[in-house]
């Protein structure tokens, strides 16, 4: 236990220590998103894909005031023995600290399992500035009382990523690539906002992605059974140990999305005669479907874009959705419509010397990444009468965070 300036901060070892109703009345002022709820963080601890073992030890924050009558807020939160599956990478950093004689791990991380999805991270039930700096402040207090080296705030909307920066921490930005919707009634319409030859590209990437007998199916909701599951996680583990080697979601845990939150899981599967042999798993949030994993076995040119980028646009414009947010990296999405969007990430040094180093290479960092966002932007697949500034203002309020 822990009083920052005359509140309380309750460490949680296990996310049921707090009630689903608590945690889940925190993020209820900002838009729907399924990985920030109870459920999906119960889903990670209680599978075993977040835990001790793996490197992921539950520290959740749940702040209140120092009677504990009001609750200011919560903040999912694991201490790191490892920067794996996090997607913000700083193994220099780690490096380059251990060198200089000084112990890296653990870290204190702040976000959501191996998942790189944009939300706000300081769950503020008010949502008042006052209490977000609250927040930053309780989280350095706590950093400096448990000695650990660094905390990391990542994948936060820019307005928390600005009242961390007021309150001191390092701000960082990196790149993905979202589609935006822009009230388009079907996927022809979508490809009438780009150039002649990019619609002609994607057009013969979906006929051929299909070409072999290969029919999609949506599953999502009451339809979703454990044998789709056993499909898609064989599939997993095959994309799994291929690019990472071990894969960090355990069977288990799919069952678990699947039980407690099927209305907010869209896989969308390949069947070729009469069998599964492609899958992406996909999470529907307020405005925005969230893309994640991926496998197959079997090798089809272009179904890796037909499943994970261009059925992703078709549900969504189908549900009225404003984003599609298609996971990490890969520049290959700018082709088939997707933007560059910065994604943002705060960090708080504990040792001054080290800050000031890590400080230096962000802002050499930073330079670099707006150069690459702006170039991509420039060399997008839209037509020269599509307004991008337009297209992106259709998405949820960023006041709303």
């Amino acid at each position: 236990m822990y009083e920052p300036k005359g509140h309380t901060a309750q460490i949680l070892h296990n996310i049921d220590e707090v009630s689903a109703t608590v945690w889940d009345s925190c993020s209820a002022g900002y838009p729907y998103n399924p990985f920030l709820s109870h459920k999906f963080l119960h889903a990670l601890e209680s599978s075993g894909s977040a835990t001790p073992q793996t490197g992921w030890q539950p520290f959740h924050i749940v702040i209140s005031s120092q009677d504990q009558e009001k609750i200011i807020g919560v903040v999912p939160a694991y201490l790191k023995s490892h920067s794996q599956g996090k997607y913000v990478f700083d193994y220099g950093w780690a490096d380059a600290w251990q060198r200089a004689g000084g112990q890296y791990y653990p870290k204190m991380q702040i976000g959501v399992p191996f998942t790189p999805a944009t939300g706000p991270r300081l769950l503020a039930a008010s949502k008042k500035p006052d209490d977000v700096q609250l927040m930053l402040s309780a989280l350095m207090q706590i950093g400096k009382q448990i000695d650990v080296s660094s905390i990391h705030i990542t994948f936060m909307p820019e307005q928390q990523w600005q009242s961390a920066g007021e309150a001191g921490w390092l701000k960082r930005i990196d790149q993905q690539f979202h589609w935006h919707n822009g009230s388009y009634s079907s996927f022809e319409q979508f490809l009438g906002d780009l150039a002649s030859k990019k619609r002609k590209n994607i057009r013969r990437e979906r006929r051929e992605a299909l070409a072999n007998g290969i029919e999609i199916e949506w599953i999502t909701g009451n339809d979703l059974t454990e044998a789709h599951w056993d499909a898609f996680y064989h599939f997993y583990m095959d994309t799994s140990s291929r690019k990472w080697g071990s894969p960090y979601l355990t069977r288990r845990f799919f069952s678990a999305v699947g039980d407690a939150m099927p209305e907010d899981v869209l896989l969308i599967m390949a069947k070729r005669e009469g069998r599964y042999i492609a899958g992406a798993i996909n999470f529907i949030g307020e405005d925005t479907l969230f893309g994640r994993n991926w496998g197959c076995t079997e090798d089809h040119r272009f179904l890796h874009f037909e499943i994970c980028y261009y059925q992703a646009i078709d549900f969504a414009i189908s549900r009225g959705l404003k984003k599609v947010e298609a996971g990490a990296q890969g520049a290959h999405k700018a082709a088939r419509g997707y933007l560059p969007q910065a994604t943002y990430s705060a960090h708080w040094i504990a040792d001054q010397n080290f800050r000031d180093a890590v400080a230096r290479f962000l802002d050499d960092e930073r330079h670099y990444v707006e150069q690459d966002l702006a170039y991509v932007e420039a060399h997008s697949p839209f037509n020269a009468s599509t307004d991008l500034k337009a297209l992106r203002s259709i998405v949820l309020d960023p006041d709303r965070y």
